[in-house]
């Protein structure tokens, strides 16, 4: 795996392609395959499409979705989050954070060190709190943090005493991150989740990347307290948002 700012130079250097083999998948981002990227975060298209007030963000890959889950470390700090990303320029406002509170991105993520959907018993057992390595949606709201190194990204912390504007189906961690509890679908090459909004125009109008990436949990579990620590693919190549919904 490559580190965010290694992944970063290599997919500046590179020009997006707009075409795969074959072309399966209409719209959206289209990109060739990267026999040196792992084929089940291999993004080959990404897309988001709306339907009256709701979205549906699509992600394909050249392997089967969702093949790959972190290892289980048995403790949090120090654990590891694989995640399927679409980065857009809503703003954070819109889905109950403060405005301009950074990149706003729906995450489809798993980690089986912690559940952070306490709201909800996704492998039916019973029990709220053990569901994380299970393939599940948030809203995260990024930003530009050095102390994960140069060029990282992170979620964004909620400072000690603050009380930010923050969604009602927010978990309780002290970063800018939802748990809504939409169910993602994982089927073949495919990930695909379906989001409710009040106002469709505030996507319609916006735009959108694809990334697949890992995170990790800060090793003192403090701020900065979920980094992301590598990047596999970039769907534009360079971060530059060029996805225009229902194009």
């Amino acid at each position: 795996m490559k580190t965010l700012t290694l992944a970063l130079a290599l997919v500046l250097g590179a020009t997006a392609a707009h075409a795969h083999d074959g072309a399966k998948h209409q719209g959206g981002i289209q990109v060739k395959s990267d026999k040196a990227v792992k084929a089940d975060f291999d993004i080959i298209h990404a897309k988001i499409t709306t339907e009256k007030n709701i979205a549906t963000f699509h992600m394909a890959v050249s392997g089967k979705a969702g093949q790959t889950r972190p290892a289980a470390t048995g403790k949090l700090a120090g654990s590891d989050v694989f995640s399927y990303v679409w980065p857009t320029s809503i703003d954070p406002y819109e889905v109950g954070f403060e405005r301009g509170a950074g990149i706003l991105a729906m995450a489809i993520t798993a980690h089986p060190d912690f559940d952070d959907t306490p709201l909800y018993d996704e492998n039916g057992d019973g029990k709220r709190d053990n569901d994380g390595n299970l393939w599940h949606s948030h809203w995260v709201v990024l930003k530009p943090n050095e102390a994960c190194g140069p060029g990282a990204l992170a979620v964004v912390d909620i400072p000690e005493g603050q009380k930010p504007r923050l969604p009602k189906t927010w978990p309780g961690l002290p970063i800018l991150l939802d748990s809504p509890g939409w169910s993602p679908t994982l089927t073949s090459e495919t990930v695909e989740v379906k989001v409710p909004f009040d106002d469709i125009g505030v996507v319609t109008a916006g735009s959108f990347d694809g990334v697949t990436a890992g995170l990790r949990v800060n090793a003192s579990v403090h701020a900065p307290l979920l980094c992301v620590v590598d990047v596999f693919k970039v769907a534009s190549g360079d971060l530059s948002l060029p996805g225009k919904p229902n194009k």
